[in-house]
């Protein structure tokens, strides 16, 4: 056995010889963890879903910047059903709410008692059955986060005493949807602990060894807490980022928490010291865990090239708690595995055999079988999943674009109900309204033909001059219906198309069917660089693990098949609503881009963490005996049920905040945990054997420039030592199943 030990040994030695200070310090930043990074909620921001560069945002800056805030940000509508809005009792009450409303949050509002408003316009705020009416009102906050805050102030002044009282608008849903996924975020973290905890003792078949992984998926909540607060200081980090990172950050750490336990009891079996053990455990595991955690932080990194701040803050925050599950894994394990030592199979549970360890029959069980099916046909094999995938991905053609509003809230959520209350009982005044910003001193004559104009186009309700200033116009287009209708995205591209009057500069459109718009056309503008980006880091990485060109390109081929397939279910069963009675929503009909882009990514990560788990195993085989087809079966034979797993594990946390109200975090933990299925199973179990078996040796083909390369910088998992000794490597070997 060689002596020589490269980084991850001696970064094992170093976790095993200061053990007591790793764990001392890391107590210590446990509390500071609870202490400080709990109020991280604090500190984020409640908005980001528009492109700050983007003509719609450029609009309402000007507006915002030249002649002030006068957008509508709440709809507070109020409703009886004994009396009607005539009756004294219903108008003192609603005037009573007007006139103690705040000053310093409420800069405008409109109630149908004004005497002066004419009768249409009064009519405009009474509902057809005459038993309701809704408040207008505009919020004095200079930025739309300086509005976020003033909502609850706001809604405490609103409440109607003896009416009832639903407060929609773009203000109400937009704090309801940040305020639930706090909540959710929580929940989920509580519900899904207690269950990862029985999975972990299940797996281990004990209850010592079930806890340390456990151990590190709490220190990355606490991890992931305290780096996303510290990141608040330095960007803006969206409250949707926290709920993410947080849940992706617990799923990871306990699978590395998984590999690495897993490789220390398999390492103790083989008859080694703690000592030892932990350092082979970072040398191989270790080793595995890092580049694994470097693919799902390129994938991340991948956030970094689209502009909305939602995406860019998931991506840092992203990237910070992968780096934080591997110091934990890496550092803070190691240590705790070596005061555990031995005890690591305390507390063992009466199950007839372990299901993680070397210990069990490597030529036994359902993997095994699978693994001998496999190499016995490989090529019916491949052609089956294919055909399952391609079947899958058919589901993208039916993708329709939409946005985020009231429709991802549950039908219950009073927000929700104060929007649609105006569509429902007040169908004159339930608009939508494109804000137009007209640069420079156009004449009078040429704007009102401009405005006339924009009047009778398609879709058009009314055009109007709102506001005038020095240098800037505020004219409004209504237009009816969802802001994601194809003819209101119609009306927005014809509002761009209309030539500016004589003596304007220049017009923006905006409003949020402008940014939604605007949204798919940055995710689609910015898409190819970012795919470029991630394919290309990861196919450079995978080159360094496996010393090979073959096996990155396939890996990456394959992970797009499992991605199409994984976007096709997403698309059938949250848009086209074949999951709503299931997962209790309301199918809206149409699906926002943001989530698929942040399903794509991470997804895609994932899926590179999987195939590095397998083929650095498949690997350290390879170099061992030099028999690919024997390396491919013993590797998917010792990997295949940690694989699971990992995968169960994750599936776990993913389904957690699948299970939250927001039809977004169905959408994106749902998504995920199917992206984690189809690839553990179909891709890494199926087709990962049999692309191998049918290319053979040609899987390691590497040109002699490219080796040379690779022998310099390359990094891979079990080359530099023997694992055991010769006898047992053959005793493994004779296990395999005959034909291989």
């Amino acid at each position: 056995m060689s002596t020589d030990t490269g980084f991850f040994g001696r970064l094992g030695l170093g976790a095993h010889r200061g053990r007591g200070w790793v764990l001392a310090l890391t107590g210590l930043f446990a509390v500071v963890s609870v202490v400080w990074g709990l109020g991280v909620f604090q500190d984020v921001s409640e908005s980001g879903f528009e492109d700050p560069g983007s003509e719609s945002s450029q609009a309402m800056d000007v507006l915002q910047d030249e002649l002030g805030h006068a957008d509508i940000d709440i709809i507070a509508v109020f409703r009886s059903a004994e009396i009607q809005v005539d009756n004294p009792t219903f108008a003192q009450a609603v005037q009573r709410i007007a006139d103690d409303l705040p000053e310093d949050v409420v800069a405008d509002h409109d109630i149908y008692l004004d005497e002066e408003l004419d009768d249409v316009e009064r009519g405009m705020l009474v509902s057809e059955d005459m038993h309701a009416t809704y408040m207008p009102i505009t919020l004095t906050g200079q930025t739309h986060e300086e509005r976020l805050h003033q909502y609850e102030e706001a809604a405490a002044a609103l409440e109607a005493g003896p009416l009832q009282t639903h407060l929609g608008g773009p203000i109400a849903v937009e704090h309801e949807l940040s305020a639930t996924a706090e909540t959710d975020i929580v929940r989920a973290e509580l519900v899904t602990l207690p269950l990862l905890l029985l999975l972990l003792v299940l797996i281990f078949g004990g209850l010592i060894a079930g806890l340390v992984p456990l151990a590190v998926g709490g220190l990355a909540i606490l991890g992931s807490l305290t780096v996303l607060r510290a990141l608040t200081h330095v960007t803006e980090v969206s409250v949707f980022a926290i709920n993410v990172a947080t849940l992706l950050g617990l799923g990871l750490a306990i699978d590395y928490g998984l590999f690495m336990v897993s490789r220390f009891r398999e390492e103790l079996n083989r008859g080694r010291d703690v000592r030892d053990a932990v350092r082979r455990t970072v040398d191989t595991a270790g080793r595995t865990v890092a580049f694994s955690g470097v693919t799902v932080g390129i994938a991340f990194a991948g956030l970094l090239f689209f502009p909305q701040p939602i995406l860019q803050s998931i991506g840092w925050g992203g990237i910070a708690v992968v780096v934080f599950d591997l110091i934990a894994a890496l550092v803070f394990l190691p240590a705790l595995l070596s005061v555990v030592g031995h005890r690591i199979d305390r507390m063992r549970l009466p199950l007839p055999r372990r299901t993680v360890t070397g210990t069990l029959d490597e030529n036994a069980g359902a993997w095994a079988r699978l693994a001998r099916t496999v190499m016995r046909g490989p090529a019916v094999s491949l052609v089956a999943v294919l055909c399952v995938l391609v079947a899958f991905t058919s589901g993208l053609a039916a993708t329709q674009f939409g946005s985020t509003d009231q429709r991802y809230l549950p039908t219950d959520a009073p927000s929700r109900i104060g929007t649609e209350a105006m569509e429902q009982d007040f169908p004159a005044g339930q608009v939508g309204r494109l804000h137009l910003a007209v640069v420079g001193a156009p004449a009078e004559e040429a704007l009102e033909e401009y405005v006339e104009r924009l009047e009778d186009l398609p879709g058009a309700v009314r055009a109007s001059v709102e506001r005038t200033g020095a240098d800037v116009t505020h004219v409004e287009v209504a237009y009816q219906g969802a802001t994601d209708d194809p003819e209101t995205q119609r009306l927005v591209r014809d509002v761009r198309a209309e030539p500016a009057p004589d003596g304007a500069e220049e017009t923006l459109v905006g409003g949020v069917a402008a940014m939604q718009m605007d949204n798919l056309d940055a995710i689609v503008d910015n898409a190819p660089t970012t795919i470029a980006f991630v394919i290309g880091s990861t196919l450079f990485l995978l080159f360094l693990a496996f010393g090979s060109i073959v096996l990155p390109v396939k890996a990456v081929l394959m992970g797009a098949l499992s991605l199409g397939a994984s976007l096709g279910v997403v698309i059938w069963g949250f848009q086209e609503g074949y999951f709503a009675a299931l997962l209790g929503f309301e199918a809206v009909g149409t699906i926002d881009p943001t989530y698929l882009v942040l399903i794509t990514i991470v997804s895609f990560g994932l899926a590179m963490d999987y195939e590095l788990f397998l083929l650095s195993r498949v690997r350290e085989e390879y170099l061992r005996s030099g028999d690919n087809t024997a390396s491919v079966a013993l590797g998917l034979q010792r990997t295949g049920r940690i694989i699971t797993s990992a995968a169960l594990l994750l599936g776990v946390v993913l389904l957690a905040m699948g299970t939250s109200g927001l039809l977004f975090l169905k959408i994106i933990g749902v998504g995920l945990a199917i992206a984690v299925l189809v690839d553990a199973t179909l891709v890494r179990a199926i087709m990962v054997p049999a692309t191998m078996r049918l290319l053979g040796d040609r899987n390691w083909w590497l040109p002699r420039p490219l080796r040379r390369l690779h022998d310099r910088i390359g990094i891979s998992e079990g080359g530099e030592e023997e694992e055991a000794p010769p006898a047992t490597v053959e005793k493994d070997r004779e296990r395999l199943p005959a034909g291989t």
